[in-house]
């Protein structure tokens, strides 16, 4: 085997071969497929816990903590928008400071811990509102304690998750590399179970943000100095010593992250409409769930079909579908990045039209069967009207989300790749954020002069069905929005070449 040359520079230690291997087993190389089972399990826990909890949240909200629907659904909204906006905080500390494997690490604790403390709010009474007092109209409601304790957890858990899903993605193409250079601090320990067959990549020589402050200081300082197209070397080098420089490939880091943010605003617009809160599951609990006369699916887990309708498209674009259109067309075909992105937000303005279809015909339903005033009452509608709505959700997110994340990882530099993974995140951060004031806006406006407002806690009398279809328009006038956008951007890498030798070129230099 290999022997490493080790190398000394201001108290680090740089080890350069080509498999990194156990101190304990020297034949045993680190990284490698072996270290992913690791990795995929600690964020499949983290995401099953949390995207497992946001469905019913709404529930537990107003029926044990009583707070009226748009209420629970602008916590929610906020509790989202901070959950997907740690993992930007978590990546920038990742890659600027931390490291991957310890922010891995320390969310991984972080996130168990908010969840205890939400479990203790289900068995602690004092955690949460008394019961109703029978025979009494009067229910007391949550004190300020109480909701701040719930709060905290929901704190605690998006601080964890930020922590996991920053770093796990490029962490797992960590594992996969062939060669790698490693600059530990001697002093550095990590410890877990499966912690000493790990890559653990070396952290940059200074911060993303400061080498993005480095640029816009060398711009502010230069402002004054004209450009010639003209300029002499003579020239050039008598204003050498008053121009202050930033390296290249900084200001070409500053660069992409401008030059993808219009494309990363449609992404987030489509997050806006996709996403109408936990409404949805507040339909689903007045509706017929049963699939047979003993099997009734509950409300909060109509969002599987979601779920079910990604894996199934992801499992089948590439092994089925490309290749039966390519048979098709006797020719190969594939989509590219910019043109699943825009499917995708096409697919969740139709989403939205089928759910407002959907809750239009079941409110109907239950005013003719006489329940205006029980929004509790369950009408003689089958929930899978909701299918629809769930499954073109899920192609939606197949199409956009997932070329998104593709589209931002090409585009950005490798010196980016924890950022460049984390901006669809961000992106539903300020989504929930935008959608929480849409909602309220909606919330204030149409309940004016004493009217029943759009999003009221009674879901007969209100009108979500309105509600949905602005969400609907919001997103064909977000698709227009993607078109103009896209034709601005120009290729991606990799498109607008005459044969694919020369795409191969470019992203091999870059």
């Amino acid at each position: 085997m290999e022997t490493p040359s080790p190398s000394h520079n201001n108290n680090m230690i740089t080890v350069t071969e080509p498999l990194i291997s156990n101190k304990s087993n020297p034949k045993v190389p680190k990284g490698g497929f072996r270290a992913l089972p690791f990795i995929v399990a600690n964020s499949a826990f983290e995401k099953v816990a949390s995207f497992g909890l946001l469905p019913n949240m709404i529930l537990y909200l107003t029926r044990e903590y009583r707070l009226e629907a748009a209420t629970g659904a602008n916590i929610l909204f906020f509790w989202s928008a901070a959950t997907n906006l740690m993992p930007i905080i978590g990546a920038f500390l990742a890659d600027s400071y931390v490291g991957r494997f310890p922010m891995i690490g320390f969310g991984s604790v972080v996130s168990l811990l908010g969840m205890f403390l939400l479990w203790l709010t289900t068995v602690i009474p004092q955690a949460r509102p008394a019961p109703c007092v029978q025979f009494s109209d009067s229910c007391p409601s949550a004190t300020t304690l109480q909701l701040l304790f719930l709060y905290s957890s929901l704190g605690l858990i998006s601080i964890g998750a930020g922590g996991v899903r920053s770093s796990s993605l490029a962490f797992g193409a960590d594992q996969l590399g062939k060669e790698r250079t490693l600059k530990m601090h001697k002093s550095e320990r990590a410890s877990s179970a499966a912690s000493p067959i790990y890559v653990k990549s070396s952290l940059p020589k200074s911060s993303l943000l400061t080498r993005f402050a480095q640029v816009f200081v060398a711009a502010y300082k230069n402002r004054s100095i004209p450009s010639s197209t003209q300029a002499t070397n003579e020239v050039y080098h008598s204003r050498k010593d008053t121009l202050l420089l930033a390296p290249i490939d900084q200001v070409e880091e500053l660069k992409a992250i401008i030059k993808i943010i219009p494309i990363w605003s449609t992404g987030m617009m489509m997050s806006v409409t996709i996403s109408p809160g936990s409404f949805p599951v507040l339909q689903a609990t007045t509706m017929d769930r049963h699939i047979t006369s003993k099997f009734e699916v509950p409300a909060g887990s109509f969002g599987v079909f979601m779920v079910i309708s990604i894996f199934l498209w992801i499992s089948l674009y590439d092994r089925v579908i490309i290749p039966l259109a390519s048979k098709l067309k006797g020719k190969p075909v594939r989509f590219s990045l910019k043109q699943r992105m825009g499917i995708g937000i096409l697919l969740s303005s139709t989403s939205m039209a089928a759910l407002a279809m959907a809750e239009s015909i079941r409110r109907e339903t239950a005013i003719r069967e006489g329940f205006s005033d029980d929004p509790n009452a369950v009408v003689h509608m089958s929930a899978l009207w909701l299918l629809p709505y769930h499954v073109l959700g899920g192609l939606a997110e197949a199409f956009n989300a997932i070329g998104q994340n593709e589209f931002y990882y090409t585009e950005l530099p490798k010196s980016m790749s924890s950022i460049a993974v984390t901006l669809a995140e961000m992106g539903f951060s300020a989504a929930y954020i935008v959608a929480s004031f849409i909602m309220t806006s909606v919330d204030s406006l149409t309940k004016r002069g004493g009217e029943e407002s759009w999003v009221s806690s009674n879901i007969n009398r209100g009108h979500y069905d309105y509600y949905y279809w602005l969400l609907a328009s919001l997103g064909l006038v977000n698709f227009s929005y993607y078109l103009f956008c896209s034709k601005a951007y120009g290729p991606c890498r990799g498109e607008g070449y005459n044969n694919p030798d020369e795409a191969t070129r470019e992203m091999t230099i870059d």
